[in-house]
């Protein structure tokens, strides 16, 4: 399987919700959407903010089941144990403690640590650098364009699946 096959077939999983065990009890995404909309409708009703813009406006969230760590708790079984999961961490300080503690506490098999701490990484820039760490270390990787960084990322996924 190529890359770009591989990448297709989880959009496409993804799109078909089959990446992940579906909770009948989860409010489908238009359902949240359409939350949101009332009450941001009911706010300016209530001129409480106002359609332009003036200040910050904040909007309350509830948590929600975290899914990285429900499907690492599922690769405890022998069904699920052949799957491989990773995980993404944007951490501004104890970088690498950070990202090995969620990449443990969540059952993945490698983490993706992206930095806010490196000039032309992360936001508003078309560089990123990355540090791809497992059960057996952290490789580095230098500063590059973001597509690049998507290559290796799924390079990396394809060699962990090859493997398994």
């Amino acid at each position: 399987m190529t890359a770009q096959q591989l990448k297709n077939s989880i959009l496409l999983m993804a799109v078909q919700g089959k990446l992940v065990p579906q909770d009948p009890n989860d409010e489908p995404a238009s359902v949240l959407l359409e939350r949101i909309h009332a009450e941001k409708e009911r706010l300016i009703k209530e001129k409480k903010i106002k359609r332009e813009k003036t200040g910050e406006m904040s909007l309350n969230l509830k948590p929600t089941r975290d899914i990285a760590a429900f499907l690492g708790n599922l690769k405890n079984d022998a069904e699920h144990c052949q799957r491989l999961l990773i995980g993404f961490a944007l951490e501004t300080h104890n970088e690498q403690m950070n990202a090995e503690d969620k990449l443990n506490r969540k059952n993945l098999d490698f983490i993706v640590l992206n930095s806010l701490n490196d000039k032309g990484a992360g936001f508003r820039c078309d560089t990123n650098k990355i540090s791809i760490i497992d059960h057996q270390g952290k490789t580095d990787y230098p500063l590059k364009s973001k597509a690049e960084v998507a290559a290796d990322i799924v390079d990396r996924l394809v060699k962990d699946l090859n493997s398994k």
